[in-house]
């Protein structure tokens, strides 16, 4: 995510480093840079304009600290713009009304409306929420049936409706029997459009007056760079949204889209989705963000993401074994740590929120994820003596897995290699003194103040 913008800024940036002052003259090139990276990042003109002049006004004549050099400085005022570009802070839902609070999703036709009230049921239900959910969109040929599947993979409730109801109707019954059953939340999917019409205006406007909802949210495709502020903005003049759900922003390297909504709709971003999958909806924090644009991580979310998808009995076997050296780290173990990665968004997803990655993150996209489901697939094949024990594992036996597995022999090698690779790396973290030694080298790594990566 914003990886072309990333490494525009932090090119541009280093222009400053190392000078003695600020001036107008040092900062005119790089801000003239960091211009022409928020215009192919495609944030909108006006939001661009804004923003240089910001930085260009709170920069120069400024008085930089002992403990900063120009350039961390200049990095630092870049960064509180960027922040205050996409709103100050991270706004929650507003649920502190008589149950149910209703929350109803707008957006164009294909921006990602269905599957991001499942993903926020999900996140709800696991804040403790009791959801129902429902579909008033009468036009699309399996929306209904769509939201009902999402539903039960997430566990939420589903009102039923069909095509031959009016959405009025429909919100109605959803409403009356959400307070039957004490939902908390009822979340009210409707219908899209390939583009902005009058009719699709209209029946919104009347829906919003039926049901009243507390939150109205806007789902809008990250990838439409500015253009999904323009969007946002036209929907905001016909309804009084209150925030925004920007889908699939794991896809969008540009970023536009998160610079522009908020500066020109006025409303807040209030989640990312970042993946297809119903558990990958985060809540937007702009301060993270505009660390993470700067190349600087976000270590905080990465904690909060490891929180709620890692599983803390593996992760406990796992820190038990690296103790004792890697000491009867088997291939099942091994296993496990594959698919406790891909939970995690695989490799490229961990690095881009550490801090000073942001390069590697971009080199480890292009690796194949597919390898990850194939190795898991060479480990299923095994038996489960052969998976604790894998010197058991001669030609034939090899030959059967990969046969079972639709891989090669050459392929489980690699798997067996890469396996014996961790087991020393776990040997030399137990060795007394290795992990201190391992944290000075990272630090060493990093520019002091912990600023854009060198």
């Amino acid at each position: 995510m914003f990886e072309n913008l990333t490494e525009r800024l932090s090119e541009s940036l280093r222009r400053v480093a190392g000078k003695a002052a600020l001036t107008e003259d040092n900062i005119k090139d790089t801000l003239r840079e960091v211009r022409q990276a928020l215009l192919e990042a495609d944030v909108a003109l006006p939001v661009v304009k804004d923003f240089v002049d910001q930085v260009r006004q709170r920069a120069v004549g400024q008085e930089v600290m002992k403990s900063l050099s120009p350039g961390q400085a200049f990095l630092k005022i870049v960064k509180a713009e960027l922040e205050a570009s996409m709103g100050t802070a991270n706004e929650a839902l507003n649920l502190s009304v008589q149950p149910p609070a209703v929350i109803l999703m707008a957006g164009l036709q294909g921006s990602g409306k269905t599957t991001s009230a499942a993903k926020l049921s999900r996140l709800l239900k696991q804040q403790g929420k009791k959801v129902m959910v429902v579909s008033a969109d009468v036009y699309r040929p399996a929306a209904i049936k769509q939201l009902e599947t999402l539903a039960g993979e997430v566990g939420a409730l589903f009102h039923p409706s069909s095509e031959t109801q009016r959405p009025l109707d429909i919100a109605d019954g959803a409403l009356q029997a959400a307070k039957l059953q004490f939902a908390d939340v009822l979340i009210v999917d409707t219908a899209g459009r390939l583009a902005i019409d009058a009719e699709m205006m209209e029946e919104i406007k009347a829906l919003h007056a039926r049901i009243n909802p507390v939150e109205t949210l806007f789902v809008v495709d990250a990838m439409t760079g500015q253009d999904a502020a323009v969007t946002a903005k036209a929907f905001n003049e016909a309804l009084p949204l209150t925030g925004v759900i920007l889908s699939k922003a794991d896809a969008d390297s540009r970023g536009g889209a998160a610079l522009s909504v908020r500066a020109v709709t006025g409303k807040p971003i209030k989640f990312l989705g970042v993946g297809e999958k119903t558990d990958a909806l985060e809540p937007f924090y702009p301060d993270r963000i505009a660390s993470r644009i700067l190349g600087m991580g976000d270590l905080l979310s990465l904690i909060e993401e490891a929180e709620r998808k890692l599983d803390k009995s593996k992760a406990d076997k796992l820190a038990k074994k690296m103790k004792k050296g890697g000491k009867g780290f088997d291939l099942e173990d091994f296993r496990d740590q594959l698919q406790q990665m891909t939970n995690m968004g695989g490799i490229s997803s961990l690095l881009d929120k550490l801090p000073g990655m942001g390069g590697l993150a971009q080199a480890a996209a292009g690796v194949d994820m597919k390898q990850f489901a194939r190795m898991e697939a060479i480990i299923n094949s095994m038996t489960p003596k052969a998976r604790r024990n894998h010197d058991l594992l001669n030609g034939s036996r090899k030959r059967r897995i990969t046969e079972g597995s639709g891989t090669s022999v050459q392929d489980l090698n690699r798997l067996l290699k890469q396996h014996k690779q961790m087991q020393k790396m776990m040997k030399k973290m137990s060795n007394k003194g290795a992990m201190q030694n391992m944290m000075r080298g990272l630090q060493g790594m990093m520019p002091p103040g912990g600023g854009f990566p060198r």
